[in-house]
């Protein structure tokens, strides 16, 4: 046998195919020899026996051949194991490999594209708001931002020192805020 073929699609499915067939004709001899030797031990009487002796000796001695068939059907599916993992681990590898790559490639060239059409938004987004002139707002309309004339140049707080428990002097709300025209 060439070591070399093995390493080949169609020469490790030959090895395996035939390694298979010799398994599973083996297993089937097993079992028609347990069955042959159960039935022959039975109806063959040993000096000293029982009533139930002959069965249970027959059935010890048929049960290691009933082993025999069990292991050679699995042999005979680990040799397809064998094809399967050998197709699946070695030859299929680099294909798979090529598409998680592609896969991979399109998530990242997805990703750039969408951050970059955010950047692009938000650029457009800042460029237009820049441009448009501001509004003055109407009569009963609230503004959306503090216009600077109501931002008090000096702080309230500055002309009293803090204490060492940082008390501050009793104040209301108005005081912080300016006050509007009433009426």
């Amino acid at each position: 046998m060439d070591i070399n073929a093995l390493f080949t699609d169609e020469g490790l499915r030959n090895f395996t195919a035939t390694v298979r067939d010799q398994h599973v004709r083996d297993a089937q001899q097993y079992g028609q020899i347990a069955d042959i030797v159960r039935r022959r031990l039975e109806q063959t009487p040993i000096d000293g026996d029982r009533w139930l002796s002959k069965r249970l000796r027959a059935w010890k001695v048929a049960r290691q051949l009933k082993a025999m068939q069990k292991a050679s059907g699995e042999a005979a599916s680990k040799a397809e194991a064998l094809y399967a993992t050998y197709v699946n681990e070695v030859l299929e590898l680099p294909q798979r490999r090529a598409v998680a790559e592609a896969k991979k490639l399109e998530r990242k060239n997805g990703r750039q594209a969408a951050v970059g059409a955010a950047v692009a938004g938000s650029l457009n987004r800042t460029v237009t708001a820049l441009n448009t002139p501001q509004e003055q707002p109407t009569a009963g309309q609230v503004p959306q931002a503090r216009p600077a004339e109501f931002v008090a140049p000096e702080s309230p707080f500055g002309q009293w020192p803090m204490a060492a428990g940082g008390e501050r002097p009793t104040s209301t709300i108005n005081d912080y805020f300016a006050k509007g025209e009433q009426g």
